[in-house]
């Protein structure tokens, strides 16, 4: 079964690093990379067991190589995963399970995003590209570049404005 890894860029995130982290059980792995953080931000990602490593100034692609065979989840240190979402990972990680060795004719998955306001929650109509597979080369800065054939998976990622 390939693993499921979780990619973050954090930049003194350490108010709302936890938050996110906290919801990433669904994760065979975390990866961190730093951007040279003055806070916090990477004590808090060792203690939940992430791997870190610091901003060279590469591409994300770069970044995306030490991660686990298997598939990448991009998140920001904002957001967090719903439930929902959590639930349908797990489904998802059965259902590689259970292909096994067999092609996925998946080539990535797509989440929708609600965005806290001062006036309160937004959804964002459209789905972000966001669970691409190890090998993904198409990114766009930190997240996996739009793929108008993504899979919108179950759930929503909580994109939260304040700590």
């Amino acid at each position: 079964m390939p693993d499921l890894t979780a990619l973050l860029h954090t930049e003194n995130d350490a108010l709302r690093l936890g938050r996110c982290l906290e919801t990433l059980y669904p994760c065979d792995h975390i990866l961190i990379i730093d951007h040279s953080s003055q806070d916090a931000s990477v004590q808090i990602a060792r203690e939940y067991g992430a791997q870190i490593i610091a901003n060279s100034g590469t591409d994300t692609d770069h970044y995306a190589q030490p991660a686990a065979p298997g598939w990448i989840l991009a998140l920001n240190p904002r957001e967090s995963l719903t439930e929902s979402l959590a639930a349908s990972l797990f489904e998802l990680k059965e259902e590689w399970k259970q292909a096994r060795s067999a092609a996925l004719p998946i080539s990535s998955y797509s989440v929708f995003l609600r965005q806290e306001t001062a006036g309160g929650w937004m959804e964002i109509p459209s789905p972000q590209t966001r669970l691409v597979p190890h090998a993904w080369t198409l990114w766009n800065g930190r997240f996996p570049a739009h793929d108008p054939a993504a899979v919108a998976l179950n759930g929503e990622l909580l994109r939260f404005a304040f700590p």
